[in-house]
């Protein structure tokens, strides 16, 4: 039983790494991960001042806030999701390798051997 743990177990860690560096995969995923991206930042986020500012405090306000949205955010963002939809393709590895460790559990001692 020990020896097909172990099998299970390699098949896992050779499918989570076909996963994340495999080309095709790779593509994938960042194909995913920049539809996801622009969905996020094509959302308008805003602020609202609880004092009117004058408007030269304002127009340094929304220059900074367009930088941001456009120079600093997206990397970021990006870097963010690439890491999530890693994680979901780990955790859908694991759950396969968990159902059938209990697969073999729960099946005949007999028919492990062979």
């Amino acid at each position: 039983m020990q020896d097909k743990f172990r099998e299970l177990l390699h098949e896992y860690k050779k499918e989570v790494f076909h996963a994340e560096h495999d080309k095709k995969s790779a593509e994938q995923i960042a194909t995913e991960c920049l539809h996801v991206t622009e969905g996020v930042l094509e959302q308008k986020f805003s602020y609202h001042f609880h004092k009117l500012p004058d408007a030269g405090r304002a127009e340094i306000i929304n220059m900074i806030n367009n930088y941001v949205r456009e120079a600093i955010l997206p990397p970021l963002v990006e870097q963010l999701i690439s890491r999530q939809v890693i994680l979901d393709k780990r955790i859908n590895a694991l759950v396969h390798l968990v159902e059938q460790l209990f697969e073999v559990i729960s099946s005949d001692p007999e028919s492990v051997k062979q």
